[in-house]
């Protein structure tokens, strides 16, 4: 499963947590691992993530969507 290889542990809950750490996910262990696992395949991790920015709009919809596109997409790494 490439969720599990890419994270490592760090995996999202139903609401957007991380299961190991408890933090808003993608915590910063779980950053990294996505950094690492997708290898600079920067528009696999901008797909993996959208994907996902997707269930948590669903999954949390007392949330203002900016606050959530926040912690899933504006962490990735900037072209230059």
């Amino acid at each position: 499963m490439r969720e599990r290889q890419a994270a490592g542990q760090h995996l999202p809950t139903d609401t957007y947590a991380c299961c190991e750490c408890e933090h808003d996910w993608p915590c910063a262990p779980a950053r990294l691992a996505l950094l690492i696992g997708f290898d600079g395949d920067r528009v696999g991790l901008m797909m993996y993530l959208a994907a996902h920015l997707a269930r948590a709009l669903e999954a949390l919809p007392d949330r203002h969507p900016a606050l959530i596109v926040g912690q899933i997409i504006y962490w990735v790494p900037r072209r230059r």
